[in-house]
């Protein structure tokens, strides 16, 4: 992510943040603008050409988005009106904004849980994650596809999300699109993620212990997903972003071997 862009999501962040009127119609609007510019490369380009004048991106925003509600409208203008460094960006930048307002659309509901469950079903089901990734599949069928998964089991915001991102994967993996979702979605709610990887569930004590050590060590609300994986022989793995923590027993000893070989 370049400079321009990390200032850009910041002001439009800001932006959103003091947004009025969203709901959960405004996010969808979100998420089809977020379709609209990336599907027209003229258009991507155009909005995010550093070389064009603010005003000029803001009118073309203006005259492409004239159906959309006055809250979108306004936001989509804050976004165009900052300097991004690719189009790409741009779009993720709006796809974040639509993520984030449905967050905040929703603010009773388990998103970000119902998100892991949702990408833990994805991972156990190759076919199902092929039928979502496939480049050849149609865009509709996709989230019309997960609708009839997810169905009244989750959230309306969660589905929203899920749906509208398999419809625009952007050469992205369904599983990717999922994790950066919840990331986000914590994010706005005020958590960062830790997911465990575990041989077996992890009583709720230790799960309690877990979450106050990396709250000290990160800082904030932790929210911790568990995978169950058999290959973690003893203790567990943590990741929260980039970082991670191993403390299996097969860690352990695969550190021990590359020490005893060198």
């Amino acid at each position: 992510m370049g400079s321009a862009t990390t200032q850009a999501l910041a002001a439009s962040t800001d932006a959103l943040a003091a947004a009025s009127g969203l709901t959960l119609d405004s996010a969808a609007e979100l998420f089809a603008a977020a379709r609209a510019i990336g599907d027209s490369a003229q258009l991507s380009g155009a909005l995010a050409d550093p070389a064009a004048p603010a005003q000029a991106r803001t009118a073309l925003v203006t005259a492409v988005f004239s159906g959309a509600s006055a809250p979108v409208r306004t936001l989509l203008t804050a976004v165009v009106a900052e300097r991004w460094s690719s189009a790409s960006d741009l779009v993720d930048g709006v796809e974040e904004l639509a993520i984030r307002a449905t967050a905040i659309s929703s603010a009773k509901d388990d998103v970000a849980g119902e998100l892991f469950s949702f990408s833990r079903i994805v991972a156990a089901n190759p076919e199902l994650e092929l039928a979502l990734g496939s480049r050849l599949g149609d865009a509709a069928a996709k989230g019309a596809l997960v609708e009839e998964l997810l169905g009244t089991s989750a959230s309306p915001a969660t589905v929203l999300i899920a749906s509208s991102l398999v419809r625009q994967p952007r050469e992205r993996r369904v599983r990717q699109l999922l994790s950066r979702a919840i990331s986000i979605v914590s994010a706005q709610d005020g958590r960062t993620v830790a997911t465990v990887y575990t041989a077996a569930p992890i009583a709720v004590a230790q799960e309690t212990r877990l979450r106050d050590a990396l709250a000290r060590r990160y800082g904030g609300e932790i929210s911790i997903n568990q995978v169950i994986d058999p290959t973690v022989v003893g203790g567990l793995r943590v990741q929260i972003a980039d970082d991670v923590i191993d403390g299996s027993i097969s860690a352990r000893l695969a550190d021990l071997r590359q020490k005893l070989a060198s």
